[in-house]
């Protein structure tokens, strides 16, 4: 009888030990999964921020910049690209592809934002004026939390991808497929800085 119950222990035990590792490393990536979701929520917040102070700005700088009016549509064309963008990577934080086209719908937008700023240097009225003065330091300001978040959210996606690659979370991640997860990358060297504004 002891022998019945030892053919029948053993392999009992090595399968609730299974089902004790899969499930473990599941729940571990479902938990690695939620986090960068989350982290890229905090992106979605902050750009959504900046998004809603970019038109306040440029209606500041409408009446002292009406010979400089592509700067401002390329401003506000950028803008839109990159709402659009988001809204798409905010869908699906997971899906590589929208995350690399916000990453280059935000380069373009720093890139006009850069071109705005370097615009309104030129002109010493509006640099005095309070209420640019007032949206350019709250955008600084977000653009310093979006920095922060992106570098969150990348923590947050190395973490998974990492546990995705490790033995055995990559032969769970395969059999239950969980996909790579897309770090927001800054495409160009000058975007790694948020926007430097000064008024001296």
């Amino acid at each position: 009888m002891s022998f019945f119950l030892v053919a029948i222990g053993i392999p009992l035990v090595a399968i609730l030990v299974l089902l004790v590792l899969v499930g473990g490393g599941y729940n571990n990536l479902v938990t690695l999964r939620n986090r960068f979701k989350n982290a890229f929520s905090q992106i979605d917040v902050q750009l959504k921020r900046r998004y809603d102070l970019i038109p306040n700005l440029v209606e500041t700088a409408k009446g002292y910049l009406q010979h400089e009016r592509g700067t401002l549509e390329a401003v506000t064309a950028s803008r839109n690209a990159a709402s659009a963008a988001n809204t798409q990577a905010a869908q699906n934080p997971g899906d590589g592809a929208a995350i690399k086209q916000l990453a280059g719908a935000e380069s373009a937008l720093t890139g006009s934002l850069g071109r705005l700023f370097a615009v309104v240097e030129a002109y010493p009225d509006l640099k005095a004026n309070q209420e640019m003065l007032r949206l350019m330091e709250e955008l600084t300001s977000t653009e310093n939390k979006v920095a922060f978040a992106r570098q969150a959210y990348n923590d947050a996606v190395m973490a998974y991808n990492t546990a995705r690659e490790l033995f055995p979370s990559n032969l769970i991640a395969t059999l239950f497929n969980f996909t790579g997860a897309e770090p927001f990358a800054v495409e160009k060297p000058e975007e790694k800085e948020a926007p430097k504004v000064s008024f001296s």
